[in-house]
């Protein structure tokens, strides 16, 4: 990882003009990541792009590009074997860890089937992990394939690097907040759940009106997404749907669930969908930095908590803000409507203590 010159710097990266990313900004985490340079400016670039949009472009943030290129072309090559060998890996295999792939339309938005195939991933726990002994949900060792047997290493390598650059997403955030700068570490992402998807879009014709991904919100605290030139993400805004069109050398960062409740809506959680509509496969990767397993996650005391009465308004018609339970609760109870199938075996598997540390 380079973190002491901007990627926009050197990549020669000419930033887009207003009408070129809408109403989605740009900003230079470049001082979050290495100490150096305005941290509060930047601080509170971010603390604006989560009360305005809840979606950003972010530079600055010193990967190297040669790594994503590298998981780009390992993860085309994985995609293009037969589904048999694909299904070697898939997440039927992978107990309640729920990893490895799926197919086209295994995966359900709002009970619609995703135009879509991926694989999923997270944080890499030996069997020996008293959450992996317990059985709890999204816990576990990763299925790799056989082929290319270099993707094991560039996954880890990059949920890695990925870590790094959200822990300094939600520094900056906190500065915002007007908390320190370890807050969230400190409460919620000491021993986060780190989670990581590839997914690949088929080719798709544009007089298809299904999506790739339906309109939905993330679930825990940040998303950072790296997408192919292909384009095809889109976010809503109150002017509505916007596109959030690739831009060299960034990475698009975007708000949970969580993060909208505990800063009691002052943050938002923005709905957003893909639909691939060009003669390409388009390939995304997005990493999710969520609270821990445990965590129970309650508004800050800075901000007022709003009314339940967001429900009519969201995509799944219910609030966050309502919702009781650890994060464990949360995301399990969402997932579950993704993969009804998986749910329901892994419900069945699951020890009493799957919870506890």
């Amino acid at each position: 990882m380079n973190c002491g010159e901007s990627t926009s710097r050197r990549a020669g990266l000419s930033l887009p003009t207003l009408d070129e990313v809408l109403q989605v900004p740009v900003v230079d985490i470049g001082p979050l990541m290495t100490g150096h340079g305005d941290v509060s400016s930047a601080a509170r670039a971010i603390d604006a792009a989560c009360r305005e949009a809840g979606f950003f472009y972010v530079v600055g943030h010193g990967v190297d590009p040669q790594l994503l290129s590298r998981l780009d072309g390992l993860a085309r090559q994985f995609f293009a074997l037969p589904e048999r060998e694909k299904a070697e890996i898939a997440m039927t295999r992978g107990g309640p860890a729920w990893r490895g792939w799926f197919p086209v339309g295994g995966e359900l938005t709002s009970s619609v089937p995703d135009l879509k195939e991926g694989i999923y991933f997270g944080a890499e726990l030996g069997r020996e992990h008293p959450r992996v002994v317990a059985r709890t949900p999204l816990h576990g060792p990763n299925l790799f394939p056989r082929r290319p047997p270099e993707l094991r290493d560039v996954v880890l390598a990059y949920i890695e690097e990925m870590t790094l650059v959200g822990q300094a997403v939600l520094a900056g955030a906190a500065i915002g907040l007007g908390l320190g700068p370890s807050w969230f570490v400190d409460h919620l992402t000491g021993d986060p759940l780190l989670l990581f998807r590839i997914f690949h879009y088929p080719p798709g014709p544009i007089d298809d009106e299904r999506w790739g991904v339906g309109e939905h919100t993330d679930y825990g605290l940040l998303t950072i997404l790296a997408q192919d030139p292909n384009g095809g993400l889109q976010v809503r805004t109150p002017d509505g749907w916007i596109d959030a069109s690739p831009l060299p050398g960034s990475l698009i960062c975007n708000l949970g669930d969580m993060l909208e409740r505990l800063t009691g809506g002052l943050y938002r959680s923005t709905p957003h969908r893909v639909r691939n509509t060009t003669p390409a496969d388009r390939l995304s990767f997005p990493f999710f930095l969520d609270p821990s397993w445990d965590a129970v996650v309650d508004r800050l005391p800075v901000v007022e908590r709003p009314l339940d009465e967001d429900a009519s308004q969201r995509w799944d018609r219910t609030s966050v803000h309502g919702f009781t339970g650890s994060y464990g609760d949360y995301i399990l109870g969402k997932v579950a409507k993704v993969f009804p199938e998986l749910a329901a075996d892994a419900a069945a598997q699951v020890s009493p203590q799957s919870s506890a540390g």
